[in-house]
């Protein structure tokens, strides 16, 4: 018997990229399955798009901190946030922490790297394509291949200085 790979992407106000997994194989608690493609605005944010090939397998919703560290200056030290299945933030499916990592409640976990990024809101931190730098364990974050944050809001650098150096903030 022959598979097929199959890339798929999941949207989320992240989006990941996932190749060779199954729709059938991803969890009951799943992510929103709408199965289209962020709407992007162009030409601004056109480098957001994955490769073609990998096609939304389902959409995240995240809820969450950027956490900044005072050196002089606000320098990002990573995200915290929850990953829901729906816009509402009912039905916890994850979390994202430093790596930055992804990890679903099954214990898949999947850390990339920021390829490019575009700013269509000033008050909000870039829509970001990442790509994979690893995965480990069973389950839908398990084949990765790329994530896609978008619609994005708040999360920036404090605009007033920190009061001490080595505090620390964490923006909603």
């Amino acid at each position: 018997m022959r598979f097929m790979k199959i890339k798929h992407v999941i949207g989320l106000v992240l989006l990941l990229s996932v190749a060779g997994v199954a729709l059938a194989s991803i969890p009951t608690a799943r992510a929103g399955d709408d199965s289209r493609a962020p709407d992007l605005p162009s030409p601004l944010c056109n480098d957001v798009q994955v490769p073609s090939g990998n096609n939304v397998a389902f959409h995240v919703y995240a809820r969450g901190t950027q956490i900044y560290r005072w050196n002089g200056t606000w320098v990002f030290v990573a995200p915290s946030a929850m990953l829901f299945a729906d816009a509402n933030y009912n039905g916890q499916v994850g979390i994202h922490y430093a790596g930055p990592t992804w990890e679903s409640n099954s214990g898949s976990k999947v850390v990339a790297t920021r390829v490019i990024g575009c700013s269509p809101d000033a008050t909000a931190i870039p829509w970001l394509k990442l790509q994979t730098v690893s995965t480990n364990g069973p389950g839908i974050f398990s084949s990765v291949t790329y994530i896609q944050r978008v619609n994005t809001t708040g999360g920036l650098a404090p605009t007033a200085p920190g009061s001490s150096i080595g505090e620390a903030v964490e923006v909603p």
